[in-house]
């Protein structure tokens, strides 16, 4: 019997269902390699849902506090109910900072160091919130503009 208090922080670490934490916990016994656990699921379950249609998304942009950096995604989805949701404007948000800081072309920002790790690169960071969220998640666009 899993801890429910364990549960509960590792849910709260990592956004990941309590019954999906649960089951980490069981077969990893300690919160660490419970993330660990759940980090490879994760990246299972994002190359699963890779080839699945991406309808829906948003753009988002972002301004830098002086003005001189602006960027636009655009980053998609498989649903509506998705791209309204905390994670997804989250994720959305941070991949602006992460094109601001770093520039690049939508195809190759996934091959990044993530800017907040740099143990992760950024497709590391999209694929977590795949396992969240449980929809594919494409970034198709990127432009920074700076003067």
């Amino acid at each position: 019997m899993v801890d429910i208090e364990l549960i509960k922080q590792l849910r709260e670490e990592t956004g990941i269902s309590l019954g999906e934490c649960k089951k980490a916990l069981e077969e990893g016994k300690t919160v660490e390699k419970a993330k660990e656990i759940l980090k490879e699921w994760g990246k299972d379950l994002a190359a699963k849902k890779e080839d699945r249609q991406t309808g829906q998304g948003k753009v988002a942009s972002y301004i830098h506090a002086n003005g001189k950096i602006g960027v636009l995604i655009e980053l998609r989805c498989e649903t509506d109910f998705v791209a309204n949701s905390a994670d997804f404007k989250s994720l959305s948000h941070e991949l602006c900072l992460q094109v601001a800081a770093m520039g690049g072309e939508a195809e190759n920002i996934p091959g990044q160091p993530w800017i907040k790790d740099s143990s992760k690169n950024v497709k590391d960071v999209i694929s977590e919130t795949v396992a969240k969220v449980g929809e594919n998640i494409v970034l198709k666009k990127a432009a920074r503009f700076q003067i």
